[in-house]
């Protein structure tokens, strides 16, 4: 394990609005703020949306496992954010449910806002952390 210290700086309050891509916009929120580290928290619903679900099988590089929702599901999540290459680097978890389904993955592509999503971004400073690519899994991982 390795690890940094670091200490709170901004705390950021978003409400996304119905149709909004919600990768897209997330995004620009942490671009216009210049916010290079940090936590995302969400709830709220999505209509539509792409997901990595699982290795197809536990290899390296792992090869994703797609799941794709087009049916206006709840929705919670928690993402990292450390830039890569000058970018907010965003590492995104949710839980999708509708019914009895509930459905866990990393947020890809292709996400849109069903009514609303709240958003809560807790800046992280200090920390030196980054996002780089790993050659041996072909992923952006934390590194400082």
């Amino acid at each position: 394990m390795k690890y940094k210290q670091g200490s709170m700086g901004r705390v950021i309050v978003a409400k996304l609005e119905h149709g909004d891509d919600l990768l897209q916009e997330i995004n620009n929120l942490l671009r216009s703020e210049g916010l290079e580290s940090g936590i995302l928290f969400m709830i709220g619903a999505l209509q539509s949306g792409s997901l990595v679900v699982g290795p197809e099988w536990c290899s390296v590089p792992p090869e994703p496992m797609w799941k794709d929702v087009s049916d206006g599901r709840e929705v919670v999540g928690i993402a990292t954010v450390f830039s890569q290459a000058g970018e907010p680097g965003l590492h995104f978890h949710a839980a999708l449910g509708r019914g009895d389904e509930a459905l866990t993955g990393c947020i890809r592509k292709g996400a849109r806002v069903y009514l609303v999503v709240e958003v809560i971004v807790l800046e992280l400073v200090g920390t030196g952390a980054l996002r780089t690519l790993d050659p041996l899994t072909g992923m952006a991982m934390l590194g400082f």
